[in-house]
């Protein structure tokens, strides 16, 4: 359906992309793998047709990407970014605001909207404020208003980052329902292992604007390669040694840390844990998860609404908190903190 042929993208003396070529298949969910600054967004901006390569040609059915024919191209695929930006006024008027500039009925918007609302579950959320809604609430109704127009590919920008449990569970299902029921053809961007696993058709993983390997999902976490094990390496992923004690499976994954995990199992594995399931506290806390790390905050990365902070607790861990959360709680490198994980948040790689 879409081929990119030797495409480069340049801002000024920056080279986003470098010579990117792949082809997505109709129907299928791709996922962008790679760390922040592989170039994943300026991919999905081009796949959009919000703006034109340097270099290099995109193909639409076979016909070329060019000024002439973006707004068709617009017109059958859509952009979802992860920052949302909703409009003045409810839910409805949110999800019903693209039809609206299409000239569509009034009794064809109504349909349309309540199925992708139900879809989302806002349905009962329809009249009220869009802008009281939570985070999560919000990111939901970004993807309404895209599935609304029917386009035929929808792109997503980190659409999974930063929601709470129950948003998480049901765009992961709106997102396999659309790539499957619905013969969408889905492009996405993570730098999320588990979830490039459990979504994808096929991963691209990319690394500081190329691809440097693709293929589909178990062949590439299974055997992974240097370039996949160097960017797991930056996501919390462990070799280590299990046992089972007393029932409970413990890793020892080195530097003095073994981790409680849910699953049982023996022997050397490799284990991954999501910085976004790490809680970081200044005192030890009080729950009922099973791991509970001392340590020392020996970095800190702004990414604007949230930091990314490593923490030395005998092995480095990448945890991913909101900006807010970092300066109520007064964090900085050096200090010592507590790291907090659910035996349930340690996945078998």
């Amino acid at each position: 359906m879409i081929e990119l042929i030797g495409v480069w993208k340049r801002y000024g003396d920056v080279q986003a992309l470098k010579d990117v070529s792949f082809t997505v298949k109709r129907g299928e969910i791709l996922t962008l793998l790679g760390p922040n600054g592989s170039g994943k967004t300026t991919l999905l901006k081009l796949l959009a047709a919000l703006e034109s390569p340097s270099q290099g040609e995109i193909l639409f059915d076979g016909v070329r990407l060019e000024e002439g024919n973006a707004e068709r191209i617009r017109k059958r695929a859509t952009l979802v970014f992860q920052s949302t930006v909703l409009f003045k006024g409810s839910v409805y008027d949110n999800a019903s605001y693209g039809l609206r500039l299409r000239g569509i009925s009034e009794d064809e918007i109504g349909g349309k909207v309540g199925e992708a609302l139900e879809l989302v579950g806002l349905e009962s959320l329809a009249h009220r404020k869009a802008k009281t809604l939570s985070g999560g609430e919000r990111q939901r109704l970004s993807l309404a208003r895209a599935i609304v127009l029917g386009c035929e590919v929808l792109l997503l920008d980190e659409p999974t980052a930063n929601l709470d449990p129950e948003s998480l569970s049901i765009v992961k299902d709106v997102i396999k329902r659309l790539g499957s029921e619905e013969s969408t053809t889905v492009v996405l961007t993570t730098h999320n292992l588990e979830q490039a696993q459990e979504l994808s058709d096929r991963v691209l993983l990319m690394k500081e604007g190329e691809i440097v390997e693709a293929g589909a999902p178990r062949d590439l976490f299974l055997s992974p390669s240097d370039d996949m094990a160097r960017f797991a390496r930056l996501e919390n992923v462990f070799t280590g040694v299990a046992r089972v004690v007393n029932g409970v499976t413990h890793v020892d994954i080195g530097g003095g840390v073994v981790v409680a995990v849910a699953f049982s199992h023996e022997g050397r594995i490799m284990i991954h844990v999501r910085p976004e399931d790490v809680i970081i506290s200044r005192d030890r806390m009080l729950s009922s998860a099973r791991n509970s790390l001392p340590g020392n905050i020996v970095g800190v990365e702004d990414l604007g609404s949230v930091v990314r902070m490593r923490m030395d607790v005998g092995r480095v861990f990448t945890v991913q908190i909101t900006r807010k959360s970092l300066e109520e709680m007064g964090l900085n490198v050096g200090q010592k903190v507590y790291l907090t994980f659910k035996a349930s948040s340690v996945r078998l790689l």
